[in-house]
């Protein structure tokens, strides 16, 4: 019996020792081994791993890529010497868990991206500063980024992380000048509005006349050629009355004064004061003749 127990106690003792020194490394995750303060090793592959109990301490790092986004966006001066408000975010992650360690002590991943924060104000700070509004809002803005993560990125590896990537969600004037912009584009499209309305009344004005122009000319034409043509019947008329006269002469004369008589006496109103031996009634005073 007491052989039997001292086998118990020695079996529970190694039981709880192979507990209590047996490890799992998830994929997720580094893991490192200090040995009474001192860094030992590094288990960066997925696996059960065994240390010394009660000697040996273990410290978690994710190995994923994380993001740092800021709450609020950042004031950048440009080269103009014009804020400018700037909304980005950093991709990042540890690569080098005992370096990472060392440089950040016991302030765990807050601590990290407070000192890679700063790390990407100051290299956005730089950028923007070579740089002009519209260089930083679309012409360069690509170059702006580049440039930004190989800093960030060489700056970030002293501490044991890499940055991944670095973008700008969103870069727009800051309050105190957006309104002095917007004046200035309002004013700039009325100009603008105001040149086209001027342009299109002058436009307006030359078609007008144009038209008038063409109006006239055209209006002098047809009455030259109304007149040309009123002469033309004219003259045709007047020649087929000679034709008639020198066919009858005495008929034509009847004739011209039967129309005459219908042309004066239409009207009973109509009152005319005539010599009675007037040659206007000399086929009324002998109609046989």
């Amino acid at each position: 019996m007491k052989n039997l127990s001292s086998i118990l106690v020695v079996a529970i003792v190694a039981i709880l020792l192979l507990v209590t020194s047996a490890f799992t490394v998830h994929q997720t995750e580094f893991v490192l081994v200090k040995r009474l303060g001192q860094i030992i090793s590094v288990k960066k592959e997925p696996g059960l791993y065994f240390k010394m109990p009660l000697v040996d301490d273990l410290k978690y790092f994710d190995n994923r890529i994380l993001t740092l986004d800021g709450e609020q966006p950042a004031r950048f001066n440009t080269s103009e010497n014009k804020y400018m408000l700037v909304d980005s975010f950093v991709k990042w992650r540890i690569i080098d868990p005992s370096k990472y360690y060392v440089t950040i002590k016991e302030g765990g991943e807050a601590a990290a991206e407070d000192r890679l924060s700063k790390v990407v104000n100051a290299g956005l700070r730089t950028e923007f500063g070579k740089r002009t509004v519209h260089d930083v809002i679309a012409g360069e803005r690509n170059a702006v980024m580049n440039s930004l993560r190989q800093r960030a990125d060489q700056d970030a590896r002293q501490m044991g992380i890499q940055v991944v990537d670095v973008r700008l969600k969103r870069v727009d004037y800051s309050e105190d000048i957006s309104k002095s912009v917007y004046d200035r584009m309002i004013s700039e499209r009325k100009r603008i509005a105001n040149q086209l309305r001027s342009e299109g009344s002058a436009a307006s004005e030359k078609i007008r006349a144009d038209a008038d122009k063409q109006r006239e000319v055209i209006i002098a034409e047809a009455f030259r050629e109304a007149q040309k043509t009123k002469g033309e019947g004219d003259a045709t008329a007047s020649a087929i009355y000679n034709q008639s006269y020198g066919k009858n002469p005495e008929f034509f004369a009847f004739y011209r004064s039967t129309e005459a008589y219908k042309n004066s006496f239409k009207s009973k109103s109509d009152i005319m004061v005539l010599d009675p031996g007037s040659d206007f009634f000399k086929y009324m005073r002998n109609p046989r003749k």
